[in-house]
């Protein structure tokens, strides 16, 4: 089930170093005004859903179905929350979990390490965060990411993310950084909005003057012109944690986003990490969309491992999961790398996964 489209040799050699391994996952948490946009995103049928998602999706990541959640999955047009993968086989396989609040709006309803960020600003200002704040957010995700290698007991880390609106300002750190991204990132939709996160991205670049100051510019200042919060805080954690153990980076043009982000992190600031220990992990959906390029993005970036695992809920008896083979919803809270772990400790094929995330649909009645 698990497929290697970029750096196959390593990506190879790292799953057999963690093949039956019991892993951890820890899901950083963040929020952007960016995901408020009209239309900039699917994960939630309007802007008011949209700045619930992330409290509902790491809810039910830790607690499962449960009668009258605090915050509800919110409605979309079509599908249903990747949460549903991940908890069906943290579930099964009762893999720890560890959820960060890197930069909310509200504090989450379930128990959450605040790692003391802040929402992030439209990515279109030009000032998404503070300096102080990404600094404060990339100390952080150092302490915990040495913290959290050191429960891995000789596994490893799954490192997933909860962001609205967070392809796009990937693709503004992936720009700022000179990576060929246009055109090649993903989306909750179906068929990816380019033009509209395009659009969004070179207004911010331009209000932050990046490329154009006549100075040095740092990888710090560029996620606090057009970044969020989760994806220093990852970025920390993962170059930390890879010193000590495995790091799979659970997501798609986020998640190699934060991998370009640790190695312009590294080259700045001279940091020791080991490239060769981090993957990044996804979902077939979004590697093989049509309407992006994961392949030439991920070779774009260079350097990493694109683990791919091969899922299909054509065969579903729920449309809401039959609605990710027309292109809905993809990834997002670590589906993909959840996806892959559980083919590599007890060698869940689809059909398994399928069967899994069906029994959890109906505890909670999506239908």
């Amino acid at each position: 089930m698990i497929k290697i489209y970029t750096q196959i040799e390593q990506g190879q050699k790292w799953l057999e170093n963690y093949r039956k391994k019991q892993p951890i996952f820890a899901c950083v948490l963040g929020f952007t005004a960016t995901g408020l946009i009209p239309g900039i995103s699917a994960a939630g049928a309007t802007p008011r859903d949209r700045q619930f998602t992330c409290l509902a999706d790491a809810e039910f990541l830790h607690d499962g179905p449960k009668h009258q959640p605090r915050y509800p999955l919110p409605p979309l047009a079509a599908g249903a929350s990747p949460t549903l993968i991940s908890r069906a086989v943290i579930e099964a396989f009762n893999i720890p979990l560890y959820l960060f609040n890197a930069g909310l709006p509200i504090a989450p309803s379930v128990p959450a390490i605040d790692l003391g960020g802040t929402p992030a600003n439209c990515l279109t200002s030009g000032n998404a965060l503070q300096l102080e704040t990404i600094k404060h957010l990339l100390e952080q995700g150092l302490i915990w990411g040495d913290k959290l290698a050191a429960k891995t007991n000789g596994s490893y880390l799954i490192l997933g993310e909860c962001v609205v609106g967070g392809t796009t300002t990937a693709l503004a750190l992936l720009m700022g950084l000179g990576i060929k991204a246009a055109g090649k990132v993903n989306s909750s939709h179906p068929q990816c909005n380019h033009a509209q996160k395009l659009a969004a991205v070179t207004a911010g670049l331009s209000r932050a003057n990046w490329g154009f100051a006549g100075r040095k510019q740092t990888p710090l200042e560029l996620v606090a012109a057009v970044g969020d919060p989760m994806q220093i805080a990852a970025a920390g954690m993962a170059l930390a944690a890879s010193r000590s153990c495995g790091v799979m980076l659970a997501g798609g043009t986020q998640m190699l986003a934060v991998y370009a982000l640790m190695e312009a992190i590294a080259r700045e600031y001279d940091f020791l990490w080991r490239p060769e220990r981090v993957t990044v992990g996804t979902t077939c959906w979004v590697a093989e969309d049509p309407t992006g390029d994961t392949i030439g993005l991920a070779n774009e970036v260079g350097g990493v491992p694109l683990l791919v695992a091969g899922l299909t809920f054509a065969a579903s008896s729920y449309e809401q999961l039959r609605a990710y083979d027309r292109g809905y919803v993809k990834e997002g809270v670590g589906a993909g790398g959840c996806a892959i772990a559980a083919n590599s400790i007890a060698n869940w094929h689809s059909n398994r996964l399928l069967q899994a995330v069906e029994a959890l649909a109906r505890r909670c009645e999506i239908n």
